[in-house]
């Protein structure tokens, strides 16, 4: 993907081409343009700063609101649908952004359904995933700070964007700092590798 910086030179050629005499030609520079916006942070090793986005039909119209304040806040994003809001399946949608982020090619995700349930027991089956559905600050700093979670849901129909985008921002801030919650999110993780070879039950 083109960067605004290589965007930008690339404006400012065409530009000189055009103007009388060529580039060369002893005409005023272009002035460029006040304050560009500025691009995301590109994201460093092991997808940090990237973020996967993934939405069923009850959760299109959120996802979409929410992309412009995400890339505010610094992301870059890897959107995996959907597209309208014509129905899908949340299973699918869910595991796109779960093995995204179990792969390490984005370092968190979020998942938006209906209700936000059926996707985060979705994500919860690929290994490494640990999502967590959040409705308030409250929930969503927890989730991450005990819990690790990398991996939000969110109920579409079920959260306002206001709402929505506070508990992103909030969920996106926190970290698993302390020993404590760092040994139990281990037992979680000991816990999936002992039942991984488990055939699965009804």
């Amino acid at each position: 993907m083109i960067s605004d910086r290589e965007l930008r030179e690339v404006v400012r050629r065409v530009v000189e081409a055009s103007l009388p005499g060529g580039s060369d030609g002893g005409a005023t520079p272009p002035v460029e343009p006040a304050s560009p916006p500025a691009a995301p942070p590109a994201p460093a090793r092991g997808g940090a700063r990237r973020l996967a986005l993934g939405a069923d039909h009850g959760g299109y119209e959120l996802k979409e609101r929410l992309k412009p304040f995400l890339l505010d806040l610094g992301w870059a994003l890897e959107d995996v649908g959907t597209w309208s809001e014509q129905a899908v399946d949340y299973p699918e949608i869910a595991l796109k952004v779960a093995d995204l982020v179990a792969a390490g090619t984005t370092a968190v995700g979020i998942v938006i359904d209906g209700a936000g349930i059926g996707s985060c027991m979705a994500a919860n089956k690929v290994p490494g995933v640990r999502a967590a559905l959040c409705h308030d600050t409250t929930t969503a700093k927890n989730s991450r700070e005990h819990n690790d979670a990398n991996v939000l849901t969110l109920g579409g129909k079920l959260i306002g964007l206001v709402q929505a985008q506070e508990v992103v921002k909030i969920w996106l801030a926190t970290e698993c700092r302390e020993e404590r919650h760092k040994k139990r999110v281990a037992m979680i993780t000991a816990i999936e590798s002992r039942e991984s070879g488990r055939p699965a039950s009804r």
